[in-house]
């Protein structure tokens, strides 16, 4: 009997874990590869988030979603824009590519974070409003850029 109510337990504990394992800056970046496809990419990242049941999320998926965007901005502060101001011509647009990329993955963890916190909710309209405001305008410059190469820049930083 003591076995089958730790196992019970267990599993409820397992259930209840969050649907994100920590990853390095480098194991989800989208920034290399073609412009284009950005907003595809980015959700491909969070694909392990059941979009039908977000209420289920846990404050560990909310964590993840979080540091998403925080390593992100770092990476763009502090590889992004050194790389892209000491570049010229194609070297240059190909970060700056590559940017947007990056900003299109954040962006995309800040919008499934208040859409998490929305449905166990919290009243976010207002951000995630300007939030998605800033998404599309970000997947509108990746698309605009289709087929064009981007550039993938490593930098050290890990999820929560």
């Amino acid at each position: 009997m003591r076995f089958s109510i730790a196992l019970i337990a267990a599993s409820v504990a397992a259930v209840q874990a969050g649907v994100f394992t920590q990853q390095t800056y480098n194991d989800i970046s989208i920034s290399g590869g073609v412009a284009g496809n950005a907003e595809q990419e980015a959700l491909a990242v969070f694909s392990a988030l059941d979009l039908n049941n977000l209420a289920a999320a846990d404050e560990d998926d909310i964590d993840f979603l979080k540091s998403v965007n925080s390593i992100c901005n770092d990476a763009e502060e502090e590889a992004f824009n050194p790389a892209i101001d000491a570049a010229s011509g194609e070297e240059a647009d190909a970060l700056q590519r590559g940017k947007i990329k990056n900003k299109v993955l954040k962006l995309e963890a800040t919008i499934l974070r208040l859409m998490i916190q929305q449905a166990q909710g919290d009243d976010v309209a207002a951000d995630m409003a300007k939030e998605q405001k800033k998404l599309d305008n970000n997947i509108k410059q990746d698309e605009d850029e289709a087929g064009k190469a981007s550039t993938f820049l490593s930098f050290d930083a890990t999820t929560a």
